[in-house]
């Protein structure tokens, strides 16, 4: 459904006598998702997840650069394509409760958000309460205004105004985020319930160990780059990892002990070559000269010169 070949975003901004500078946060990514599958991807705080749903829907600033193959249901994806399929055949679940408008009742969010993705205006405002029920939400919840909600809620009613509708590709940026472990259970259970029904899910997050509970793959991101592409049965500690950062990424969870430690941010080149080169136990000049194309490994797909 979905097809991402050597993304590419720069940030542009002027210096003392106007000088142009452009600030690569996504230098090289690459991923496919297709109907009845979950693909997350994972990668530390800085690595430029967010922006992926933000370029798909063609909501990046205006100093914003953007470059490679984008492809939605076999059609080439341009900006005057994102803003007509935004809401309607892709949707976004944001991380943060300001995408709700305080001015407005959540209910009434929430029933536009159907409108806008085909569903009738006769039909959304029962759409609407089934949607509230679907998430552990009253119906009393759709007369509050977004400063009544308690963060869980926030969180909950904006899965709810994302999948309402009929949009065929769901992009869930962080949709645990605030969420008791139950609640956010249920959230990527439905998550994984709207692909089982022929929707395709882009999962964004940095917890991994949640998305593995409902994931057929995973794309690995560091530092704007596209490292690996692992299935999700890759990640059980068996060596099946192919990037020495994805195996560093899974050593780092609680659940393995903290085997390793990483820094707090997702580490950044400033050479060109990998991301992870200083924090590589494998690095060579090699690394630091030269970014390695993706080459198909093991049923994977990875990008290192060691591999």
């Amino acid at each position: 459904m979905l097809d991402i070949k050597s993304l590419s975003i720069g940030f542009s901004s002027y210096s003392f006598g106007l000088k142009k500078h452009t600030v690569l946060a996504i230098r090289s990514l690459d991923l496919s998702v297709s109907k009845k599958e979950v693909l997350a991807v994972v990668g530390q705080s800085g690595a430029g997840k967010s922006l992926l749903a933000h370029a798909l829907l063609g909501i990046l600033p205006r100093n914003a650069s953007l470059s490679g193959d984008l492809t939605f249901k076999g059609k080439k994806l341009t900006p005057k394509d994102m803003a007509l399929l935004r809401g309607r055949e892709i949707a976004l679940i944001p991380q943060s409760m300001t995408y709700l408008n305080p001015l407005l009742k959540v209910g009434v969010q929430i029933a536009r958000a159907a409108e806008l993705s085909g569903v009738s205006p006769k039909a959304s405002w029962k759409a609407t309460l089934e949607a509230l029920r679907r998430y552990r939400l009253e119906e009393k919840i759709a007369r509050r205004f977004p400063f009544q909600l308690s963060g869980g809620m926030a969180r909950r009613i904006l899965t709810a105004t994302a999948t309402i509708g009929k949009a065929d590709l769901i992009l869930a940026d962080e949709p645990t985020n605030g969420l008791d472990q139950a609640t956010a259970g249920e959230t990527l259970g439905h998550l994984r319930g709207l692909a089982d029904a022929g929707k395709a899910v882009l999962l964004i997050t940095h917890d991994i160990e949640a998305a593995l509970s409902i994931a057929d793959r995973v794309t690995v991101f560091c530092g704007g780059v596209t490292v690996e592409e692992a299935r999700a049965s890759d990640f059980n500690g068996s060596g099946k990892l192919r990037h020495p950062y994805s195996r560093a990424l899974w050593d780092a969870l609680p659940g393995r002990g903290f085997v390793k430690s990483l820094p707090a941010r997702s580490p950044i080149s400033s050479s060109g070559g990998c991301p992870f080169i200083f924090f590589c136990e494998k690095s060579t000049p090699l690394c630091e000269g030269s970014l390695p194309g993706i080459k198909n490994l093991n049923q994977g797909c990875v990008r290192c010169h060691h591999a």
